[in-house]
């Protein structure tokens, strides 16, 4: 599959290891005086070594790579101890990667007499500092993510606004997660998993007034131009992912009224063609001046 994975420039690159400790899935090792990414399975994607390397030479690409797999990366894990165990699901907590959080959880929970270490330790130090004991795990709030030093705050997923601190309900943005492009989207991230899916043209949000509270709200967002937007086959690609990996409930396509927007629903189609599992999709045309010209499920 074509996923967001690391990339590391050998020219840039001088040895010096600081990536190395905090890649807490174990994908990098310095090998021949060069930082190397010793397994793609091992590799999220989600750059918490970025902000660590002095020289820039790590970025992140996206290419095939082989599917992250939690599980197995927590089999890793457990045998490098408690304390990298700790720092992997404190990575996973900033990152707001939920889904994959509760399934290493899941792991500690299932693996309990056969681990060296007590879970429930690590689970406090995850939750609390290991300042207050947190006998329940799955049901503990979690903190607002906060990228890693260093690192683009694209990188990282907003939190869901809290109604309390919104002004009115017209400024109240619906928007739960971050990123929204859709080149730079996991379609494996937790909060598309049996969610709504909205995928609007660039332009949609632009030209009508109450796109939030009207559209966006309860629905995970992807942004596409089909027009200007460059290797776009990537979004097929992904597309087939939310169907049927996410396995999302729905998915409503927004679009202009101009033609290049019809290359928006094309991607659809032939995403759903070549997938296995079948989503209903409904489609809403919007003119120029912001007006519903049709809404329809096709």
């Amino acid at each position: 599959m074509i996923r967001d994975i690391i990339k590391i420039d050998e020219d840039l690159c001088n040895g010096c290891g600081l990536c190395i400790p905090n890649c807490h899935e174990g994908a990098l090792q310095i090998i021949d005086g060069k930082a190397r990414l010793v397994s793609e399975l091992m590799c999220d994607g989600l750059g918490a070594c970025i902000g660590y390397c002095p020289e820039g030479a790590i970025s992140i690409e996206k290419r095939m790579a082989e599917p992250y797999n939690e599980k197995r990366v927590m089999e890793q894990m457990v045998t490098k101890g408690k304390n990298t165990v700790t720092a992997h699901l404190r990575h996973l907590m900033d990152y707001n990667e939920t889904g994959y959080l509760n399934e290493a959880i899941d792991f500690l929970e299932e693996n309990r007499s056969a681990l060296a270490f007590d879970p429930d330790e690590v689970l406090e130090e995850v939750f609390s500092g290991g300042k207050t004991r947190k006998p329940s795990l799955k049901n503990q709030s979690r903190p607002s993510p906060e990228p890693a030093p260093g690192c683009c705050p694209g990188f990282g997923e907003m939190p869901e606004p809290k109604a309390a601190a919104l002004i009115s309900e017209s400024s109240q943005s619906e928007l739960r997660h971050w990123p929204v492009q859709m080149h730079l989207i996991n379609p494996e991230a937790s909060y598309f998993h049996r969610a709504d899916l909205l995928i609007a043209a660039d332009c949609v949000a632009y030209s009508m007034a109450g796109f939030h509270s009207r559209f966006l709200k309860g629905k995970s967002l992807v942004i596409a131009c089909p027009k200007l937007d460059r290797n776009t086959e990537i979004y097929v690609e992904k597309l087939k992912i939310l169907i049927d990996k996410a396995r999302v409930n729905t998915i409503t396509v927004m679009m202009m009224e101009v033609p290049c927007c019809g290359g928006l629903l094309h991607m659809i189609k032939t995403a759903l063609a070549e997938a296995s599992e079948k989503v209903p999709v409904k489609q809403i045309i919007i003119s120029i001046r912001g007006e519903i010209l049709k809404e329809n499920w096709i």
